[in-house]
């Protein structure tokens, strides 16, 4: 059996509205949004009861998704939001976008912080990586030429 596709990435978050409006200023369009709770989500979670917002964003080619969670119960219990670059385990998402310094000037009107500063590889792409809302990590890729 061959795997099909990556269906989405998921990022908890404490303000579900400020992360929707951060990722529909990068492009990303609101595929819906809805409360998942009950013992039959805890069982795919291993949580146990949960109650939980999520919404699923669609990057606009409709190849890729992200699915943003608030958990109501049972609470969060780890924070890594804050963590470098180089820390173990799911870190950052990257996006390609046109162009890098609009789109730095728009995330930066939703909170976004440029973490080091815009960089050139080779004569191939622009890259750099922000801080978003509740300082999410996001890298943002320009291709040249």
């Amino acid at each position: 059996m061959a795997l099909k596709r990556m269906d989405n990435v998921g990022i908890v978050v404490e303000d579900l509205t400020a992360a929707i409006d951060f990722f529909r200023e990068l492009g990303l369009e609101l595929e819906g949004r809805a409360t998942i709770e009950g013992e039959w989500a805890g069982r795919v979670t291993g949580l146990g009861d949960q109650h939980v917002e999520i919404a699923m964003m669609r990057t606009p080619d409709g190849h890729g998704r992200l699915e943003l969670s608030r958990f109501l119960t049972p609470p969060v219990v780890a924070d890594h939001r804050n963590a470098p670059v180089n820390a173990l385990g799911y870190l950052r998402v990257m996006f390609a976008v046109d162009d890098i310094d609009d789109t730095l000037g728009r995330l930066r009107t939703r909170g976004g912080e440029l973490v080091g500063e815009v960089v050139r590889y080779e004569d191939a792409y622009r890259l750099c990586y922000i801080r978003g809302p509740e300082g999410l990590l996001i890298g943002l890729a320009e291709e040249l030429g």
